[in-house]
């Protein structure tokens, strides 16, 4: 008897400590193609908070497998997953300052993209954090170009194309252009070009190259439109669940997370646009005329963003401007 005690006494610690095991492994949905540099990058990311927080594992889910892009910051707020990465810009339409980052032409460069973020970064946190979520890091793309399958040389030759829209920036150039939006997540996105669902879109060389999109398309204009970002976030009740050595470990592999993930989006920049090119895309520099087309687009589209984002938008666009 007193074997059998020892035994079900050691059965039942295990199992205890299975149980504990299981609540401390976050799974961590991501919307892109494993391959892609982002969801790399958050998989060192979970590795690092694997390694260093004393009993916390994540595991990412990329390509939109645990749930699709559209559904992740849900997810995350709801606590159906305790992590999640995010393009954030597609969630404009909830609070405006979420899509600071895709105002036409107001930062088309890395080092515009970081110094807007910074102005934006408080205000943004603060946003998250009413809706239930904790900022962890955010990683831009490279700068957005538009895909076409003709040669487009203004507005003009825009009209009634099918335009994918992945956020309200986009959609709202599809309108200022006389296109037809359609709501496309990147996972989603090879199968709407092969369908004719979709005929043109804008974003950068990263989702044109690992989508393979020569396929179906033959133009590439490098307009270096914006350089939205990926957030990943985490909820806050199970981020208040956690100790504060997996709390900082989350914190410090996330800062590591973004140098990792803005160095590789500027190493990758050209490489993705060569790597269009090499596989019978025509690359150019848009036209003067595009260029002044799009131009206006952008001032109307940056008057209507610091009228829907009021106070807070303007004091990050003064900001922005006074670095």
């Amino acid at each position: 008897m007193k074997h059998l005690k020892v035994l079900l006494s050691a059965t039942a610690l295990t199992a205890v400590s299975a149980s504990a095991a299981l609540a401390d492994k976050w799974d961590m949905p991501m919307a892109y193609a494993a391959t892609n540099y982002h969801s790399e990058n958050g998989a060192e990311f979970a590795k690092c908070v694997t390694e260093k927080s004393g009993g916390l594992e994540i595991v990412t889910h990329p390509g939109g497998s645990l749930f699709g892009g559209a559904d992740i910051k849900r997810a995350v707020q709801t606590g159906q997953a305790n992590i999640g990465e995010r393009l954030i810009s597609a969630h404009a339409n909830e609070n405006p300052l979420y899509g600071v980052d895709s105002i036409p032409f107001v930062a088309t460069s890395f080092e515009d993209s970081e110094k807007l973020w910074k102005a934006a970064g408080d205000k943004i946190q603060a946003a998250l954090a009413e809706e239930n979520l904790v900022y962890v890091y955010a990683v831009p793309w490279p700068p957005q170009g538009i895909y076409a399958k003709k040669e487009i040389n203004s507005a003009a030759d825009l009209a009634g194309v099918k335009f994918r829209a992945y956020n309200t920036a986009t959609a709202r150039i599809a309108e200022l252009a006389s296109m037809v939006p359609v709501q496309i997540e990147a996972a989603e996105l090879s199968q709407a070009l092969a369908t004719g669902v979709a005929e043109a879109f804008i974003s950068s060389g990263s989702t044109g190259y690992d989508r393979k999109v020569w396929e179906q398309l033959t133009h590439f204009y490098d307009v270096q439109a914006w350089l939205p970002r990926n957030v990943v976030f985490v909820n806050k009740d199970a981020w208040d669940g956690l100790d504060a050595k997996a709390q900082g470990a989350i914190a410090d592999c996330g800062a590591e997370a973004a140098a990792r993930g803005l160095s590789k989006a500027k190493e990758l920049t050209d490489f993705y646009v060569k790597g269009l090119a090499e596989n019978g895309m025509t690359v150019a520099a848009p036209s003067d005329q595009l260029k002044s087309d799009l131009k206006a687009f952008g001032e109307t589209m940056t008057k209507e963003w610091l009228e829907s984002a009021g106070e807070a938008g303007q004091a990050i666009v003064d900001a922005y401007k006074a670095m």
